[in-house]
């Protein structure tokens, strides 16, 4: 449950709603809390002032949507994040992942260099490359500071626009696609010709310099074109409100499509092997997605049928819906198969290592995943595939050591902050407890709960003056988050 100050900011967006006689938004979005981007008096906001805002709506977002916590997925998107960033014209390359568990085809770019990705998007995805294609398109979005020049060429207008947008993104990862679709509809019908102008202009443009990224980056340009001209195939199929989400927030024609064909026809089309990390995260996806761990194992026999790495994929995900359903020695038959083409992947090594626990072979995995983090030093998904593994072998002080090492490189990561807490719980570092938990709950934007957790661990730190002080150092960043929140 967010704290008080969200929902006075919620107050912002509800009146920018009713203002606009969305009757039908207002019931939907009656539990929706988001920071009201367009508070500001200036119209044109500065790098620092969006970076700020978009922390501020991301701690309230995570709140609100089903966030998933997967550290091999995650590493694998920003990855392929930064690899385009480094061909793109974005200057400001401090960006932070959030991936939502959902399975709808979605990303989106919010200012401060947030990028949001719906498993989903990797589960419809046919290549990489496609995977790619939608991640320089939000790329664009932020090089191009869209969300700024919006402001500036309509600030009257962008209070409603830009809230109802951030609304709606909130909405697709949660109420569902219906609520989704009332909150951007109503607030985009609100705006003139004029501004609706400017936003298929950002469009446009956010296509052409993803593109040149793609391009730049040695991916086929046919990728963003192949994509999209079957999500408005679909588009001609769903009823008005059963639209793809990415559609919603990112208005699509026949006319944009050709005009994305027609620029990718001016490059030369790269033919790439589909890429077998792309499918083991794939398959890893559609495991999170499946229903159950049955419908998962019916699934991924299918899959294995199929011929090469596509195979392999399938036997990957297979091993995931057997540990899942209690079933460690075919998880590791499965494994086997699937490891053929690749048998030193990384995404191997952390299955084996889960696979390991799960047969109660507890230094096995932990030799495993220490062997394999002095080849990749830092790494983060396998530095907390370690850390699970030592939890789970009752080892907690010496997972406690290394997710505290681990907070220091990615203090912006609750699932760091989560698991920190439960270790230093069972090593008895109870002041540690309940600091990391205040950390977990002011990322996810719970600040009274993050108030109380500093707050116990400062009965317990007696006289210990250099605690203290850090303690209640803490506790002002929470007022002023407090006060963030309250002025946004």
């Amino acid at each position: 449950m967010l704290n008080r100050f969200a929902k006075s900011l919620f107050t912002v967006v509800a009146t920018a709603f009713i203002a606009v006689s969305v009757g039908r938004v207002w019931a939907d979005t009656d539990d929706l809390k988001i920071p009201n981007l367009g508070a500001s008096s200036t119209s044109l906001y500065s790098e620092q002032y969006e970076r700020r805002l978009g922390s501020l709506w991301l701690k309230v977002f995570r709140a609100q949507a089903p966030v998933l916590d997967d550290p091999l997925l995650a590493d694998y998107i920003e990855n392929l994040i930064f690899e385009l960033v480094l061909h793109s014209d974005l200057r400001d390359r401090q960006l932070q992942l959030v991936v939502v568990d959902n399975p709808t085809i979605n990303a989106f770019a919010v200012p401060g260099g947030i990028i949001g990705v719906h498993n989903g998007l990797i589960h419809h995805a046919q290549s990489e490359d496609e995977l790619a294609a939608v991640l320089a398109h939000e790329i664009a979005h932020l090089s191009q500071r869209h969300f700024s020049r919006q402001r500036e060429q309509a600030a009257n207008q962008s209070k409603l626009t830009i809230a109802g947008l951030m609304a709606g993104i909130v909405l697709a990862a949660t109420a569902g696609s219906d609520a989704g679709l009332a909150a951007m509809t109503a607030t985009q019908a609100a705006a003139q010709d004029s501004r609706l102008r400017y936003s298929r202009a950002n469009e446009s443009e956010a296509d052409r310099i993803g593109l040149k990224t793609l391009v730049a980056s040695g991916r086929d340009p046919h990728a963003a074109a192949d994509m999209h001209e079957r999500m408005l195939s679909a588009h001609r199929l769903y009823s008005t409100n059963r639209l793809p989400e990415f559609l919603r927030t990112h208005p699509l024609s026949e006319k944009r499509v050709a005009d994305m064909r027609n620029r990718a026809r001016s490059e030369r089309r790269v033919i790439r092997p589909k890429s077998f990390d792309f499918e083991l995260m794939q398959a890893r996806v559609r495991h999170q997605l499946a229903q159950s761990p049955v419908d998962a194992v019916n699934l991924f026999r299918d899959q294995t049928k199929r011929g090469g790495t596509e195979a392999a994929a399938g036997w990957y995900g297979l091993s995931l819906a057997y540990i899942d359903s209690g079933q460690p020695v075919k998880a590791r038959q499965a494994l086997e198969q699937a490891m053929r083409p690749d048998p030193n992947n990384l995404t191997f090594v952390i299955a084996s290592s889960e696979i390991d626990t799960a047969m109660g072979q507890h230094q096995r995995a932990i030799t495993r995943l220490k062997n394999r983090l002095s080849l990749s030093p830092g790494n983060h998904p396998l530095t907390i595939a370690y850390a699970d593994a030592l939890w789970q072998a009752g080892l907690p002080h010496v997972a406690a050591q290394l997710l505290k090492n681990q907070s220091k490189k990615t203090p912006e990561d609750p699932g760091v902050w989560y698991r920190l807490a439960e270790v230093q719980g069972l090593a008895g570092d109870i002041i540690g407890l309940h600091q990391s938990r205040a950390e977990y709950f002011i990322l996810v934007g719970a600040l009274d709960s993050a108030q109380n957790q500093l707050n116990y661990a400062l009965k317990l730190v007696n006289n210990n003056f250099t605690q203290s002080a850090t303690i209640n150092e803490r506790l002002r960043d929470v007022m002023d988050i407090r006060d963030e929140l309250e002025n946004s």
